[in-house]
């Protein structure tokens, strides 16, 4: 289970005022005004026409962005300031309903903008990216420190008990006022100008910090003379790496691209140690080996500045300041959780290196013998030791998982047995890319629910890793319906070859449509809650419960067949695969905490703590955790950590496991009431996924569950109990 999952809501932290309480989300009409200001012609001059705003990619060009921010952001202004300046006393409808209602054209091109520039950027979308990000900040910073503007909300907060307002609208205010006061509405003049310098620098510096990693990931990419350095890997794949290398100009070579994560996919295949080990150094030396894209000084200052916007806003630290939002609430939580997990977590991964060892050492003699394991000999003889203990190996599974059957055999199949939808693809909507596919999901009652866009295949010019991102955001005020995308990095096979997945990216196909379901039963009335917009860590957790279904047997069984016979997976090898759950978990929680960790740590500095030497602290930072344990290297390392330096998720890492103790105990709640009942489903998607932030999270995760989440469930699945 190597997780490379996020939910992107922006390209850059500037974008994400979007989902904040200021702009609504793309609508289905807007006024008259924004056509005014630009060329009409401009494909977001006004709301799409297509089913359910659905973008009109054939339409957008690179030269429409530019205009139309720029545009939106004016209309959104002028639309503010006649807010702000009403005369009329503030009420609910003429303030707060007003700004949902505002900003739907600078909503349309940011959504659209920041969608497509993590899945198919190229030079002028990063160009416009660098130059909206500190423009778009300052955007932001012009609402919400407008002091009109936060008297009008200040005065409807103060009274909010005396409002007669239903449980949704109370809570929007509380929302409001609290987003307000966390963004400097009550600072002085001067520190209003210092945190807008703030603002700008770190939009401009965390759009930088993204380029440069996915600019670095193509340039990193391991170059290889000849194919006997490749032994082990399948022909497609080395076919695929010779058409890399010829892409490039290297004929006769052969080209690995790299993954977003410090382990490298091919690591478990790649029998020439040398080739492992050059393909792991150049994973782990990214944005640290000097030159136009090292990110060393990128982070100090990040770093620096988030601490300084901290201590500027009143907080001692950015993660105080960050987790306050959050379930977590607090640095020392986070810290808590994290900190009683990695001695276990250490410990298991010891145990498993060293069985590693003993395969390692029975081989001495042999060329591959006589070393103690380091970081890129670990999925290598990981599925040694995993074919010794259960007798297969991940190659026997790739046959049964061929894409197409996955998704609409699994992730489909599943998604309708649960909560009765189903889903027809369509082939006349316009794509931003060829291998794109789009399909209409239906309710049970058989009326259109949402769009769901499918991009699974891995691009250079596209965002590492995996995530879910909406181009609609769901809202019965403005009458929008959802249009959700999913997004996958798949290796692209030859012209002609099957897609045969590996067992990780399988269930990162079921997480991430666990996101999407979050986002199409969305049923609230203002797009400030539309969606998944939960805290961060609670949003991994619906895509985390999705997971289950990937294993079920009645799933499992309807979707894994081998793709040239079509018949199912054996009876023996299911069971090896279900024994194994629990093989190599320490290696992954390990791999999990030190990223999750080394996030906490950066963002629990105060602004003179801010360290010179960026890998001699990080190094320092998993020796005092316990996690410094060569052989397991941190999931991402700091100068390629763009969860946490660029992607929203800055102290925030620790997200994906705060959710699974949730989502853990979610799994027994379902088994306990039978499984994959449609019952079941109703019950999770009526009091949980159907309300999207318009309630606190985890009332909601009680109301579901009937009762606070228990850690045994997470324990046991990790195999951190009785250690």
């Amino acid at each position: 289970m190597k997780r490379q999952h996020s939910f992107i809501v922006a390209a850059s932290i500037a974008l994400a005022y979007a989902s904040t309480a200021i702009p609504a989300a793309a609508a289905p009409t807007a006024s008259a005004a924004p056509a005014a200001v630009f060329d009409a012609s401009n494909p977001f001059a006004k709301a799409s026409t297509l089913p359910f705003h659905y973008p009109a990619f054939d339409k957008i060009k690179d030269e429409h962005f530019k205009p139309a921010f720029e545009a939106g952001m004016r209309v959104h202004l002028l639309e503010i300031e006649a807010i702000a300046n009403n005369h009329a006393a503030p009420t609910f409808d003429n303030t707060i309903v007003a700004m949902e209602r505002a900003g739907q054209l600078l909503a349309r091109v940011s959504t659209t903008f920041s969608n497509l520039q993590s899945a198919n950027t190229n030079d002028n979308l990063d160009a416009i990216d660098r130059e909206m990000s500190p423009k778009l900040a300052a955007h932001a910073d012009a609402i919400y420190l407008n002091a009109k503007l936060w008297k009008r909300v200040k005065s409807l907060y103060d009274k909010r008990d005396g409002l007669k307002l239903d449980a949704e609208s109370k809570h929007l205010l509380e929302r409001y006022h609290r987003d307000f006061v966390r963004a400097g509405a009550n600072l002085s003049n001067a520190n209003k100008e210092k945190l807008k310098a703030y603002n700008g620098e770190i939009a401009s510096l965390q759009s930088t910090f993204a380029q440069n990693v996915l600019k670095e990931a193509n340039a990193s990419a391991l170059v290889v003379d000849t194919r006997a350095e490749l032994a082990g890997m399948l022909d497609a794949e080395i076919d695929t790496a010779a058409a890399e290398a010829k892409k490039r100009g290297l004929d006769g070579k052969f080209v690995i691209a790299l993954a977003n994560t410090t382990g490298q996919p091919l690591l478990s295949s790649l029998t020439n140690r040398g080739t492992r080990e050059r393909l792991m150094a150049a994973s782990m030396t990214r944005g640290s080996r000097g030159g136009e894209f090292d990110s060393r000084e990128l982070v100090q200052r990040l770093a620096k500045l988030r601490a300084e916007k901290a201590t500027l806003l009143g907080y001692p630290t950015y993660a105080a300041y960050s987790l306050e939002v959050e379930t977590a609430k607090t640095p020392e939580a986070v810290n808590k959780l994290l900190g009683e997990l990695a001695p276990p977590a250490v410990n298991n991964a010891r145990k498993e290196a060293a069985e590693i060892q003993r395969v390692i050492d029975a081989e001495v003699g042999k060329p591959e013998g006589g070393f103690q394991v380091a970081a890129h000999d670990w999925a290598f003889y990981t599925d040694k030791v995993r074919q010794a203990k259960y007798a297969f190996d991940e190659n026997q599974l790739k046959p049964y998982f061929e894409l197409n059957n996955v998704v609409q055999n699994g992730v489909f199949f599943a998604a309708n047995k649960e909560f009765g939808i189903s889903f027809k693809e369509r082939k006349d909507l316009p794509v931003y890319d060829p291998d794109v596919r789009v399909f209409d999901v239906f309710d049970a009652n058989g009326k259109q629910l949402a769009i769901f866009i499918m991009d699974y295949y891995a691009r250079p010019n596209k965002q590492g890793g995996a995530w879910m991102n909406e181009y609609v955001t769901q809202s019965t005020l403005l009458g929008n319906h959802p249009v959700v995308a999913n997004h996958l990095n798949i290796p692209k096979p030859p012209a002609g070859q099957p897609t045969l997945l590996t067992y990780d990216e399988v269930r990162t196909a079921f997480h991430e449509f666990g996101h999407a379901l979050h986002g199409m039963f969305s049923n609230v009335k203002y797009p400030t809650f539309g969606g998944a917009n939960t805290p961060r860590d609670f949003v991994e957790y619906p895509s985390q419960v999705n997971e289950m279904w990937a294993t079920w047997p009645e799933v499992l069984a309807n979707y894994a067949k081998h793709y040239q016979t079509g018949e199912p997976m054996p009876q023996e090898l299911l069971q090896k695969v279900q024994a194994s759950a629990k093989f190599n978990m320490g290696y992954i929680t390990t791999e999990y905490l030190a990223a999750s960790l080394l996030d906490q740590r950066w963002h629990q500095l105060a602004p003179s703590q801010i360290p010179t030497d960026v890998l001699g602290f990080e190094a320092a930072a998993l020796k005092d955790a316990g996690v410094d344990f060569a052989p397991v290297p941190p999931r991402y390392r700091t100068t390629y950590f763009s969860h946490s330096f660029s992607l929203g998720y800055s102290a925030g890492y620790y997200a994906y496991l705060w959710s699974e103790k949730l989502d853990a105990d979610t799994v027994e709640w379902f088994k306990e009431n039978g499984g994959l009942l449609r019952k079941n489903g109703d019950h999770f998607r009526e009091t949980l996924l159907s309300r999207g932030g318009s309630a606190d999270a985890m009332d909601l995760f009680r109301n579901f569950r009937g009762r606070d989440a228990r850690i045994e469930p997470l324990l046991e699945r990790r195999g951190l109990t009785g250690n």
